[in-house]
């Protein structure tokens, strides 16, 4: 039986840590052909793009791509700190990294996903625009702006294109090594999580590759929790 990404390409922006690694490696076991762009060489076989930022683009770097069925943007920030602290530059920072570059990545990719039968574009929000938490005015900001971006492209580029979000809580990723860098730490964030655990990328990579694949084919618009159900119920 043939994988489901069988003759399959996919865009992936950050593929060399994290979560764009993990989906990046699970999408070519599925016989998937993925599209790298990224700050560092991609340590796996695939086509690659280098690009230190990619609000730099202009705008002709993929034009030889003529299709592509799906693109992941996995780019972002944790930058917590108390809003007294934050300056405007700090928010201007993670709009960039997290919806600038995302839009950037979208409209250089547009016309190859417009030439797939059907497309599926994937972005990344957090738990914390819609479970208000301390310290993450910035990078709440930022991804509320990308589940805006994520509705209205939705509807802007159906029925080709179908575009969702996923809004994890906190995954143990490189991105988060701070918030998790003892035994302590690591304890206090599992027990907040209903399901008594931190998330893995492997977590947050199954859920992009559900939204890459035809199996959700008439989802749209939509923000996915993957995030141990923390945003939407408490334990007594």
């Amino acid at each position: 039986m043939a994988n489901k990404f069988d003759s399959k390409k996919i865009l992936v922006v950050g593929t060399t840590s994290g979560i764009g690694y993990t989906v990046t490696q699970q999408l070519l076991q599925q016989g998937c052909q993925v599209v790298s762009i990224a700050r560092r060489p991609s340590p796996f076989n695939v086509e690659q793009h280098l690009l230190m930022d990619v609000l730099q683009m202009k705008g002709d770097e993929l034009s030889h791509l003529e299709k592509l069925d799906g693109l992941v943007y996995c780019p972002g920030s944790i930058q917590l700190k108390p809003i007294n602290r934050l300056s405007i530059d700090d928010f201007l920072s993670d709009w960039r990294i997290n919806v600038g570059g995302a839009i950037q990545i979208i409209q250089a990719s547009l016309k190859a996903l417009r030439n797939a039968s059907q497309a599926s574009i994937v972005l990344y929000s957090t738990v914390a625009v819609q479970t208000g938490l301390p310290f993450h005015a910035s990078v709440a900001a930022a991804k509320g702006a990308i589940e805006g971006l994520t509705r209205t492209l939705a509807a802007e580029l159906a029925p080709k294109i179908r575009v969702n979000a996923i809004a994890p809580s906190l995954t143990d990723t490189p991105l988060a090594k701070n918030l998790l860098s003892s035994d302590e730490k690591r304890e206090n964030s599992a027990k907040r999580h209903p399901l008594g655990r931190i998330g893995l990328p492997q977590d947050i990579a199954q859920a992009t590759l559900f939204l890459l694949s035809e199996e959700s084919s008439w989802i749209t618009g939509q923000i996915l929790a993957v995030d141990g159900g923390i945003s939407s119920i408490r334990l007594l």
